[in-house]
Formats: C-alpha cells, sequence, structure tokens
C-alpha cells in the first residue's frame, strides 16, 4: 500500500511538474560552433521555441570532440526539461559509437528522445577560385597530387561521408579534422585542404566561395536541383542523409517530453519554417518519442555498417 502512495505521489508530482512547465527559460545546447550549420538549425528552433513556451530559450554553444562534449554536458544536465540537445543525432549519438574506442555517454540510455526535425545532404565543397567543375575534374586532381591531398571536417557525418568517398575511389586522402567549420573554411580558402565534407545547410551560405561538387544523399537536394548526387556520378547507392532531432537528459518526465514533441513539431509543420528549410537545404522530417527511439536504435546499426565500410579506424 505505501509503495502504490508513493508511486501515485510521484505520478501526481511528475503532471503538476508538466502542466507548471515552463516556469522559467530553456538551455539549448547546441554542439557546434556558432555560425556553423548546426547552429543556424538550433537557433532557429530555439527563437520559434521560446515563443510558443512563452519564455526565453537561450542558446550555448559547447563545440568540441565532434559534438561529444556538448551531448555528454546534456547526458549530465539535470531531467528536468530546462537543458534540451537539438543536434545532428545521426551523427553525435549514433555514429559516435563506432568512431571512438570510449565516449562519456550511452546514446540509448542517457537521453529522452523527444523528435526528429529535419533530414540534409552533406556535401563535397571545393575553392570556388579552383578550376574544377565537375567531381570527375576533381578526382583526377587529387589522383594527381602526392597522397591525393588533404580533407577537412568538424563532424563524424563528414567524416564518415569522405572515408566512404574515398575507399569507394581508392583514394588515400588525408583527414585533417577541425573543431569548427569556420577553421575548415579558412584552410580551404588558404589551399591547406584541398575539400571539405560538411553540411549542405552551410555550404549554401557561401555560393561565392565554395563550389559544391555533389551531394551524399540519394536524391538531389531541392535547394541544390543543379548537383548531381554521388550516386548518380558512378558511387551506387551513395546514400548519406543525416538527420536533426530533439533529446532530453533520460528521466525527464513523460509529460514534458510529450510537450516538447508538440512544439517541435508545430515548428517543424509552419509554413515559415518550411519555407527556412527549403532555403537551407534541409527536409522536413516531424515524428514522436517513440518514432525518434526506434530510429536512433536502427541507425546507430546502419551507421555502424558505413563505418565498417569506409575502414575507419576509432579515435
Amino acid at each position: 500500500m505505501a509503495r502504490y502512495v508513493l508511486l501515485l505521489l510521484l505520478v501526481l508530482g511528475a503532471n503538476a511538474s508538466a502542466q507548471e512547465y515552463p516556469a522559467r527559460e530553456i538551455r539549448s545546447i547546441c554542439n557546434f560552433a556558432a555560425g556553423s550549420g548546426a547552429d543556424i538549425i538550433v537557433r532557429y528552433y530555439s527563437d520559434r521555441l521560446s515563443k510558443l513556451a512563452g519564455k526565453p530559450v537561450v542558446v550555448e554553444n559547447k563545440p568540441g570532440a565532434q559534438g561529444l562534449l556538448a551531448t555528454d554536458y546534456v547526458a549530465k544536465s539535470k531531467p528536468d526539461g530546462y537543458t534540451i540537445l537539438i543536434t545532428p543525432a545521426s551523427s553525435t549519438l549514433a555514429t559516435a559509437p563506432h568512431l571512438f574506442k570510449t565516449i562519456p555517454f550511452d546514446p540509448l540510455k542517457d537521453f529522452a528522445p523527444v523528435t526528429t526535425l529535419t533530414s540534409l545532404a552533406f556535401v563535397i565543397a571545393v575553392d570556388a577560385a579552383k578550376p574544377y567543375r565537375t567531381l570527375d575534374e576533381f578526382v583526377k586532381a587529387l589522383r594527381a597530387k602526392p597522397g591525393n591531398g588533404f580533407y577537412g571536417t568538424q563532424s563524424n557525418t563528414g567524416q564518415v561521408s569522405a572515408e566512404l568517398l574515398k575507399e569507394t575511389l581508392g583514394l588515400k586522402t588525408e583527414y585533417v579534422p577541425f573543431k569548427i567549420t569556420g577553421e575548415a573554411f579558412t584552410s580551404l580558402l588558404a589551399g591547406n585542404i584541398d575539400f571539405m565534407s560538411v553540411d549542405a545547410t552551410w555550404a549554401v551560405t557561401q555560393p561565392q566561395k565554395v563550389r559544391i561538387l555533389a551531394v551524399t544523399s540519394a536524391k538531389r537536394s531541392g535547394s541544390l536541383p543543379d548537383v548531381p548526387t554521388l550516386a548518380e556520378l558512378g558511387l551506387k547507392e551513395f546514400d548519406i542523409a543525416p538527420w536533426f532531432g530533439v533529446v532530453v537528459p533520460a528521466g525527464t518526465p513523460r509529460p514534458i517530453v510529450e510537450r516538447l514533441a508538440g512544439w517541435f513539431n508545430q515548428i517543424t509543420n509552419s509554413e515559415d519554417t518550411r519555407q527556412f528549410l527549403a532555403r537551407s537545404a534541409l527536409d522536413a522530417f516531424p515524428g514522436s518519442p517513440d518514432s525518434m527511439a526506434a530510429l536512433l536504435r536502427s541507425d546507430m546499426e546502419r551507421w555502424g555498417g558505413y563505418v565498417r565500410l569506409a575502414k575507419i579506424e576509432k579515435q
């Protein structure tokens, strides 16, 4: 009887907490630096969330270790709904265990999935001042360089995409890791790396400075209709299309999770968001706590296969 009363009190307490939620500002953690493609998405959704929640949603950038630092920070935060992570979850959660020997969190046990938001393509981008107009021209130039040159990225997805491209084409191009996209961009323009493997959301903001040679998704991006897919260029079954989702620390009351999911899906389904997504090389991908949890489990296996195909050794 005492156990039943205690359980009832906990449920009533959680429901009361959810009814009052949010009573103060929400912290929205971003895995990557200000100005990155991820940051653009996080700030857009955080701004819209603040309007629906009626409280400020403050973005905090915590870049580093290909997104692991911020992800771990959220995993260890109080599970009360006031710390959220809008993240490229297929990268920072599903792929991370396959790229690092150890990670400080469990992608399945330490988070409560809220909902999926968007999917996107990654791109192969070169300095627009270079003469390469097609991927074939660029690959020929790489083959002529000692060691087949260098590439840079700041994310797990960028590394997997580029390494899979290398493995498919028989290249030895060396991977140069960067903490933030801006550093890789500066290195590209300085001629220190030959290409970037980067999210299309960032790449479309630099139309005069980078030339996008190909996208990694199975179908062309609506905002890049003239850019071919790698599959179209002969790399059969090449389909890397990461997705963004929202997570909160495990143990966050389910009513709060569901309230957040409702707000985020309302944002994703709005007309202004669809226009934003079209401009940002993104596709709407609404979901639910349960559908995101299932996708995360299946993608841990799928992205593990990509990593093995690309022959990436754990760091």
